[in-house]
């Protein structure tokens, strides 16, 4: 029987380009579009960690390759998208998920030092990407499609985090200017803002901790898991997700709509 709908949902045989991938919400963003059937392109700093995602992905019998990548080196970056490139055809995908967390009080000795390294990071590495993959992404057969990670520190903000919150807010503002400019090109550019999610960056905070934050200030009373952020940035890269760009998706347990 055919189907009544004519729209695909399936990113099989795609090129996924995953930054970060090595841990966390990449890491899980990786797993899921492998499972999904693309070619997944794992980057991250240090050998062995990438290593260990391509050989989950492709000890499953799924399809996937790594390099080592810093974001902050414009000239890796280049290459690697080359190289990605060379090695499956193509690029569809684009996932900006690499990060860091710097925060410091305002007066602090080396404050210049952190908001350096968060906006160069966190903001200005998205662009390095995406203007690396570009040529690619305008090729691509069902249009490319680029995914940007903020969080929900785009907002709103915390004490001491400017450096973190103010490149942040300025990922969400790059996605709405790009999809602005690349719409008319058939590649849209969404945004995702996950919330309190179970990553390295949250372990150092105890469970019990977690757990008051979660029921004080989100609707589901839970921390999130990577694998929840994953399907949103999923969706926004489905064929069938074509007219949804400039989009900025909380998945956040309702943090930003609880107020009491």
């Amino acid at each position: 029987m055919a189907p009544l709908t004519e729209l695909s949902r399936s990113v099989a045989g795609k090129v996924a380009l995953v930054t970060g991938a090595a841990s966390g919400m990449g890491r899980a963003t990786a797993h899921l579009f492998a499972d999904e059937g693309a070619h997944v392109a794992v980057t991250d700093l240090g050998q062995d960690r990438v290593d260990a995602v391509v050989d989950e992905i492709t000890g499953a019998g799924l399809s996937g390759a790594g390099w080592v990548m810093d974001v902050a080196d414009a000239a890796r970056v280049e290459t690697v998208v080359g190289e990605i490139v060379d090695r499956f055809g193509g690029l569809d995908i684009v996932v900006n998920n690499a990060g860091i967390s710097r925060f410091a009080p305002i007066d602090d000795a080396e404050y210049e030092d952190h908001w350096a390294i968060s906006l160069d990071v966190l903001l200005t590495a998205q662009t390095r990407v995406i203007r690396a993959a570009l040529p690619h992404l305008r090729a691509a057969a069902d249009g490319g499609r680029i995914v940007n990670i903020a969080s929900t520190e785009g907002w709103g903000a915390t004490r001491f985090g400017s450096p973190y919150t103010a490149a942040k807010h300025g990922v969400i503002g790059l996605t709405k200017s790009l999809a602005v400019e690349l719409g008319r090109e058939n590649i849209t550019v969404n945004c995702i803002c996950p919330g309190p999610i179970r990553t390295g960056m949250t372990a150092d905070i105890p469970d019990a901790d977690k757990e008051v934050f979660a029921k004080r200030r989100t609707a589901v009373g839970r921390y999130g898991i990577p694998e929840e952020v994953a399907h949103g940035t999923l969706n926004f890269c489905l064929p069938a997700s074509r007219y949804m760009t400039g989009a900025v998706l909380p998945v956040d347990g309702g943090l930003l709509i609880k107020n009491a």
